[in-house]
């Protein structure tokens, strides 16, 4: 589907399945549309405008909205999603993508012993995740936020990342490798060939795990200077954040790197590296501490190591990174036409895409976002789906 092809959803013809998850900013629900599921991020438009300060502009924050629209319409590359429609009406604004029934990489994790990965899981995901952001960059775009409960999992195995809100445009980062042509789309699985890589149990459609109630997103992180080479908007999840983004002294793509090795170290140890009782102490670590990497010497340790150095002018760069060590035998060129990823998620829970649930989404998304946080605390319990 191109640009030209996008299409402007209808509501009333939306069969609503479930609610997935809740953010900051909207609501996802599980939604057919022409008998395809998609994931439908929703957005109050009453609780935008009541959250505008006397000095800000409601256009403001429609335009973070639309922003992350126009950035997935650019989108051309197996492990990003495609803009499938678009939502519009008097209450909501939103957009719809390919659905991912592999929930999120921060649940995989937790179904594995000791909440950690092995090796080679890690070094299936990392590589794919180094694809994902080099794409990214080459097209201009700084991510900011990657963190497992971003990184999906498709129905053949492969990763996608999702939410490009608290991302940004600057100049395009010069690669070795051309945007074009694009990459091949990913081979579709055959679950009945991948049953020894399923858990039982990992897939309900209504349980969609994801956190961050310690993200920081201001609405004006939008860039309004597209052809600069840095940004000095303070965005992310906070044990997440680069050095360079606490500091204020202006970030560029080097942060998603710096993010690449938090999420390495979380899939190695099962936390992250610089996590404090509270934000200041979190920062304080992001900032003077050396990550502990337990453990005896090895190819992964020193990665993480290289993707966590604090100045942003010696973290290693994408063409470094592919050199690396822990990488050696990687075909870069053929990753993403691995048939048989370490995971594949199980078919789609019958139960939750059995017919309409009679879910309103405009109800629903005013009265998560025009209520009282004890309501919405008593929503999430009823309902079971977890904030992200």
């Amino acid at each position: 589907m191109n640009n030209d092809q996008i299409s402007l959803l209808d509501i009333d013809k939306l069969n609503v399945l479930s609610p997935l998850g809740r953010g900051a900013k909207g609501v996802v629900f599980l939604v057919q549309h022409n008998g395809e599921l998609l994931a439908l991020k929703a957005i109050s438009r009453a609780s935008i405008n009541s959250k505008v300060k006397k000095t800000d502009s409601n256009d403001k924050h429609y335009k973070r909205i639309f922003f992350e629209q126009d950035v997935l319409r650019r989108f051309q590359h197996p492990l990003l999603p495609k803009l499938r429609g678009i939502l519009s009406t008097e209450h909501i604004v939103g957009y719809a993508i390919d659905y991912c029934p592999g929930r999120n990489l921060n649940y995989l994790r937790k179904k594995q012993t000791d909440n950690m990965f092995s090796n080679d899981f890690i070094r299936f995901y990392a590589a794919e995740l180094v694809l994902a952001l080099e794409y990214l960059h080459q097209l201009g775009i700084v991510y900011r936020d990657l963190k497992p409960d971003n990184i999906m999992i498709q129905d053949n195995g492969h990763l996608m990342l999702v939410d490009f809100d608290l991302s940004t445009e600057l100049s395009p980062k010069a690669s070795s490798s051309s945007l074009s042509p694009s990459p091949s789309p990913l081979p579709k699985s055959d679950p009945s060939k991948n049953r020894k890589y399923k858990f039982s149990n990992l897939y309900t459609c209504c349980n969609l795990a994801n956190s961050a109630k310690d993200s920081v997103h201001p609405a004006e992180s939008v860039n309004s200077e597209p052809s600069s080479d840095r940004s000095n908007s303070f965005v992310g999840t906070e044990e997440y954040v680069a050095p360079e983004m606490i500091q204020g002294t202006g970030h560029d793509f080097a942060v998603d790197w710096w993010c690449l090795g938090v999420v390495l170290h979380e899939m190695l140890y099962g936390t992250t590296p610089f996590r404090g009782i509270n934000r200041k102490e979190t920062f304080y670590r992001i900032l003077s501490k050396t990550p502990e990497l337990v453990g005896e010497p090895s190819p992964l340790r020193d990665l993480i190591r290289k993707l966590l150095e604090k100045d942003p002018k010696e973290r290693i760069t994408v063409a470094e990174i592919k050199g690396q060590d822990f990488f050696k035998g990687v075909d870069w060129e053929k990753v993403m036409d691995i048939s048989r990823p370490p995971f594949i998620p199980g078919r789609f829970d019958e139960e939750c895409t059995g017919g309409n649930k009679n879910i309103d989404v405009e109800d629903y998304v005013r009265e998560v976002f025009e209520v009282g946080d004890d309501v919405m605390e008593k929503k999430v319990n009823e309902e079971n789906f977890l904030v992200f």
